[in-house]
């Protein structure tokens, strides 16, 4: 009984015990400062030695470790000297330390430890200094002296199992605190109480001068210097440079380094918060070049630090709202440059350029950034890097002056190189040229081209040009279930990030934003090629096992959504899918009044939300099994897949109607003579009852299926017609290509592909009728005068049409202001997959000079090989003769797609991959498939003779 009021004791005394804030009244009675308000709010014994001197710090030392001795003493009154209740007492201790005051309770545990343990706090102590001593770091120091504590005192109580618990315990606890606390010794050394000055130098471990050849944090000493130190590491050409961070003393740099009028330094800003993706802070800062003495170079380092103060920093940070930090100081030696000037990855001024651009001048490079002079400038159009060696590189210069030409493209190429480096992030440089080595001096973000937004995936999803009623709700249903599906794993990393800004419209076409997924994946753990794969189609390797751990349990309760996925979706169907359409399915819209009109939209967007993260989590899932289980795509059976279902049955529906109705006794030349002969022989009408059968049952497919506003094959039955006519005149045989036999991997795998073509049929289903809904909607609007024509309701947002419904507003002009510029915006060609920033609306778009290639480059989607003769498709309302000898060449790949998919020879699409609509459709008949060739319906000409490779995903131009 003793032992458990011991225990009680313990656990209440010992956290209110830790939590006294001693130190804090100590400093507050000796030096009027209060710990919990000042720097870090630390209240720690290296806090008082920092504000308060060595008194405050000595009493803070000796009030510490009476804490750690009275806790272990406490517990000898109820527990055997020695026992592992005393490392209890510590962890009780430390605990309220932490949560109460603000502290690690190093010192307590120290102390603790030595009544506990004499000898194993002695050789921790004597261990743990000569590492310090060696390595002079103060994150690996406390880590060493954690593991070595741990160690020493479980080899010191080797079959003692609990006790070995209790000393892993305590030193974890102590580790995680000190990831979650501020360091007091990163405090500014310019601001430490004098008496305390040589031991806080010591033990902040930082005696030798920092230079960029060594690894830097940009968050200690500025993203300029770390960039810096990062290219000089990897091997680019930078100038030899010694850091001095914010707050150290100078005058040690200043005694190391010689300037001279040979050998001249150059003091650099290097702020923190300088040179980042938002904010470049160019010119807010002072530079000084040409010091060739020691004099010369404290007044530059001086002047240097004092810019940061500045009225125009101070403003500059205040507009960008970026926090007052410190300004750590770059010295480095002074190129003499015969040539020197800034450049561009990207044109920063036209975002549609994809060219970089130089500006250059005879000299040093001061002499471009001063902006006294009017440099020489260049754009040089480059060849992709990833793909080519570097004599194989395509380089296009204009521009005339006096720098050599090589030199150009020798400039040109490293800023590519570094764009790459930074997977994809436009890169603006500074550089110089000695008449013998290039040399980099800067390099960072351009500022005004971010967020990069690409089309890789987004034109898939909802390709062509969109109307603004289709984007005012696939807009925020899309971005609201990615957030939501985010969040499941960030958990709390993901309230600074705004989901609203995953999808924009460039040139009315969808973009996703690849700087916000970027950040996002980097937050999830993945690799920091991540921008390079959505930008670039670049390889993701794999994530580190940190980043993994780090977010385990996100990725966990992502990965039991992933599991119950089957699960929650058939109850979804029961309860809300099935009902909402089986609802639609006996009532007439035209009976409806405006007003039911928009409550059951209103209803079908509650349900569309559901079935939206369906639509999304069940592609996902079944890609992630998929790469895990390694099965191609060839083995599984997609023949439920709506596009395929849909065709197969109308071939099957042609058979018979072949086999009833013989060909010879069918008097029509074309579609629309066969449905009117069959209109009037007895056995056509069964004939048109089946076909309308057929439409009942896949009339909610259509050419673009995610766009509410392209009509579906129910309202526009040209293109099935058509097929039918040519399924009558020419039967195909009835089955598809079956794969082998399905081993158990496989046949898991060909659940989870039932469940996606299921949520994929439902989705479509429910934005068929939402478009139905709409048009319904119109019809009534127009009957009543306040739309014109067909059509109109969709260049409305959904928002103005609740008003207009209620006659708020008279929104003619609007319409056709917005009519005018989506015929503009089709007329467009060449539109660009990559935009940084926000580019000005243009009604021209800028393409590459050097199209003219013989070999273009997508994604395998279909393998197989076939030379045919190209046909250009852009729209399903123009059909040529499609044979087997046919390529075909489309902008996108919708179900819609699907009739005149199925008799080419073979396929290329500017987007989609290996899911996409047409690579299943293609793989279902063996048909060879290469998507994702961007700009393919341009570059491409028709009756252009051409060979594709389905496997790697090449097409070889034959002939012109």
């Amino acid at each position: 009984m003793e032992q458990v009021w011991g225990s009680l004791i313990i656990f209440l005394i010992c956290p209110l015990l830790g939590g006294l804030p001693l130190i804090d009244w100590i400093t507050y009675g000796l030096s009027k400062k209060r710990l919990s308000k000042i720097g870090t709010k630390n209240i720690s014994v290296s806090a008082a030695f920092y504000h308060g001197g060595q008194l405050a710090g000595i009493l803070a030392v000796l009030s510490e470790a009476a804490k750690g001795i009275i806790a272990v003493l406490l517990t000898r009154l109820f527990f055997p000297s020695g026992s592992v209740w005393e490392l209890f007492a510590l962890i009780a201790l430390v605990m309220g330390r932490y949560w109460m005051g603000k502290g690690a309770g190093t010192t307590n545990v120290f102390w603790g430890v030595l009544v506990h343990d004499p000898v194993g706090a002695i050789l921790t102590l004597v261990l743990s200094l000569i590492s310090f001593t060696l390595f002079r770091d103060r994150k690996s120091g406390k880590l060493v002296a954690l593991f070595v504590l741990a160690l020493i005192l479980t080899l010191r109580h080797p079959n003692q199992s609990e006790y070995i618990i209790g000393a892993i315990a305590l030193t974890s606890l102590l580790a995680g605190i000190y990831q979650k606390i501020p360091d007091d010794l990163d405090l500014p050394q310019t601001n430490v109480n004098p008496e305390s000055k040589k031991m806080f130098r010591f033990f902040r471990g930082d005696h030798a001068i920092l230079t960029l050849n060594d690894p830097l944090n940009p968050q200690k000493v500025g993203q300029k210097a770390a960039t810096l130190s990062k290219l000089k590491r990897l091997g680019y050409a930078v100038p030899d440079g010694w850091i001095l961070p914010v707050g150290d003393d100078f005058f040690s740099l200043i005694n190391t380094l010689n300037p001279t009028l040979d050998d001249p330094l150059a003091v650099r800003s290097s702020a923190i918060g300088e040179d980042g993706e938002t904010a470049s802070a160019a010119g807010q800062y002072t530079s000084i070049v040409n010091i060739t003495n020691s004099e010369e170079l404290e007044s530059a380092i001086l002047i240097c630090q004092n810019s940061y103060n500045s009225p125009a920093a101070l403003q500059y940070r205040q507009d960008k709202q970026q926090k007052d930090t410190g300004m750590t100081v770059l010295i480095q030696k002074q190129i003499k440059g015969v040539f020197s000037g800034v450049a561009f990855s990207r044109d920063p001024v036209n975002q549609l350029n994809t060219d970089v651009v130089i500006e250059a001048l005879p000299g040093d490079a001061s002499r471009i950034v001063s902006g006294k002079v009017t440099p020489e400038r260049y754009q040089v159009e480059i060849s992709d890097l990833k793909n080519s060696n570097l004599d194989e590189i395509e380089i296009y210069i204009s521009g005339q002056g006096d720098v050599p030409q090589h030199l150009i493209k020798q400039v040109a190429i490293l800023t590519r190189q570094l764009e790459d480096l930074y997977q994809g992030q436009p890169q603006d440089i500074e550089w110089t040229y000695d008449g013998q080595t290039l040399w980099l001096l800067q390099s960072r973000p351009i500022t005004n081209l971010h967020p990069i937004w690409t089309r890789k995936i987004a034109a898939e999803v909802i390709p062509g040009v969109i109307r603004p009623l289709t984007w005012s709700i696939n807009q925020p249903l899309t971005c609201g279930v990615w957030g939501e599906i985010f969040q499941i794993v960030l958990g709390k990393r993901a309230k600074d990030l705004n989901f609203e800004q995953t999808a924009t419209l460039h040139f009315q076409r969808a973009y996703f934003n690849a700087t916000l997924l970027n950040t996002i994946f980097q937050r999830m753990g993945l690799p920091p090629e991540s921008l390079d794969f959505l930008t670039r189609e670049a390889k993701l390797s794999k994530p580190s096992l940190l980043s993994t751990l780090r977010n385990s349990l996100g990725l966990l309760r992502l990965a039991f959504r992933e599991w119950q996925l089957e699960k929650d979706f058939q109850q979804d169907l029961q309860r809300y899918f099935l009902p909402t359409l089986n609802y639609f399915n006996y009532h007439n819209l035209n009976n409806l009044s405006i007003e039911d009109l928009l409550n059951q939209i209103e209803q079908i967007l509650l349900v569309l939300k559901k079935a939206t993260y369906y639509s999304i989590l069940a592609p996902l899932s079944f890609a992630i099994r998929q790469a895990i289980l390694k099965v191609p795509l060839e083995e599984l059976d997609n023949t439920a897949a709506p596009e395929v279902a849909s065709i197969q049955s109308l071939a099957n529906l042609a058979e018979e109607v072949h086999h009833l109705l013989p060909i010879s006794t069918i008097q029509a030349d074309d579609y629309a003579s066969l449905f009117a002969h069959l209109a009037e022989i007895p056995e056509g009408k069964n004939i048109l009852n089946r076909f309308q059968e057929w439409l009942e049952s896949y009339g909610y497919l259509g050419e673009i299926g995610t766009d509410i506003a392209v009509p579906r094959w129910r309202e526009d039955q040209r293109p099935i017609k058509a097929l039918f006519f040519k399924f009558l005149l020419n039967p195909e045989p009835t089955s598809i290509p079956q794969s082998a036999t399905q081993n158990q991997q496989t046949l898991w795998l060909q659940k989870r592909l039932a469940l996606k073509n299921k949520t994929t049929e439902i989705y479509s289903k429910l934005l068929s009728n939402l478009r139905w809904h709409f048009v319904a909607l119109e019809n009534k609007l127009i009957a009543s005068g306040q739309l014109n024509q067909v059509d109109e309701i969709f260049f409305l947002k959904y928002d103005e049409i609740k008003a207009l419904t209620q006659q708020l507003s008279n929104l003619t002009d609007l319409i056709q202001q917005r009519q005018l510029q989506f015929q503009e915006n089709q007329e467009l060609t060449q539109i660009p997959y990559v935009v940084y920033g926000q580019p000005a609306l243009t009604n021209k778009i800028l393409y590459s000079k050097s199209s003219s290639r013989k070999r273009l480059q997508g994604i395998g989607a279909s393998p197989g090989q076939i030379e045919g003769t190209i046909k250009i498709v852009k729209t399903l309302q123009q059909l040529p003769i499609i044979d087997a000898q046919t390529i075909l060449v489309i902008p996108y790949t919708d179900s819609g797609w699907s009739p005149i998919l199925r008799s080419a020879g073979g396929i290329i699409s500017e987007v989609g991959g290996r899911l996409s609509h047409g690579a299943i459709i293609a793989r279902e008949y063996g048909i060879p498939a290469v998507m994702d060739v961007h700009h393919a319906t341009e570059l491409l000409k028709n009756d252009q003779r051409v060979r594709i490779d389905g496997q790697k995903g090449i097409i070889e131009i034959l002939e012109s």
